[in-house]
């Protein structure tokens, strides 16, 4: 019976997480013994770029990685999140299978990791435990994906929007509910307040609350699962 080597990142700045997921590739390896897992780590976006450069320069390919969106930022500011070095991850070593795991439960977050990195597995870290992480793993390895309870919550809610918000629209309810004001917005979205404001029209009409405020309509907005 051959052995397939599996090499595997955990890119992450929690040591209790990233015992986690060791724990879990050594309990699959020892009820799998076809599989066996070469881990490497990295806990910022700079030691996450060293791996990633090492690993391609020396011809390296990646099966498996396990990101934590919530990492330190890299020092010259080029990747901000791990959600940058998932698009390089992407980008470099297209065949990889990522597992996401993050602690973002607002449905902007959710919606735009998704539409960026379209993750094999995707986990908040307040679903995961023991019982997940093996099911996880093993269902992205072998018919991905796997999405945590509160993931498929999300996906159930956005699903069952018979409308659409473009990216714009979605960015705009965003910063909203982050407390951004009208005037500071066209600093953020490239439209003048005029179009802003028609934006914001055009989604209480979809929303069918015409004539409500900003607070009514980001309680709409999270009602339907957009924010």
């Amino acid at each position: 019976m051959s052995i397939k080597q599996l090499n595997t990142i955990i890119i992450d700045d929690h040591p209790l997480l990233i015992e986690a997921y060791r724990n879990s590739l050594m309990d699959i390896e020892a009820a799998n013994a076809t599989w066996n897992f070469t881990i490497s780590e990295a806990n910022s976006c700079d030691t996450a770029l060293e791996l990633l450069d090492r690993l391609q320069a020396t011809g390296q390919h990646i099966d498996l990685v396990f990101l934590d969106i919530e990492i330190p930022a890299s020092n010259k500011g080029t990747h901000l999140s791990g959600e940058d070095i998932g698009l390089e991850i992407r980008e470099r070593f297209s065949n990889s299978k990522i597992i996401i795991a993050t602690t973002f439960s607002n449905n902007y977050r959710i919606h735009t990791i998704f539409k960026s990195i379209n993750p094999d597995g995707f986990l908040i870290k307040g679903d995961i435990s023991t019982g997940i992480l093996l099911p996880a793993i093993l269902d992205v390895l072998s018919d991905p994906p796997f999405y945590s309870k509160s993931v498929l919550k999300y996906l159930r809610k956005s699903i069952s929007n018979n409308f659409l918000l473009d990216k714009w629209d979605r960015m705009l309810l965003y910063e909203l509910s982050q407390g951004i004001k009208m005037k500071e917005l066209p600093e953020i979205l490239p439209f003048s307040i005029a179009a802003i404001e028609k934006r914001k029209r055009h989604i209480k009409l979809l929303f069918d609350i015409g004539e409500a405020d900003d607070r009514q309509l980001l309680l709409k907005a999270r009602e339907l699962g957009f924010i």
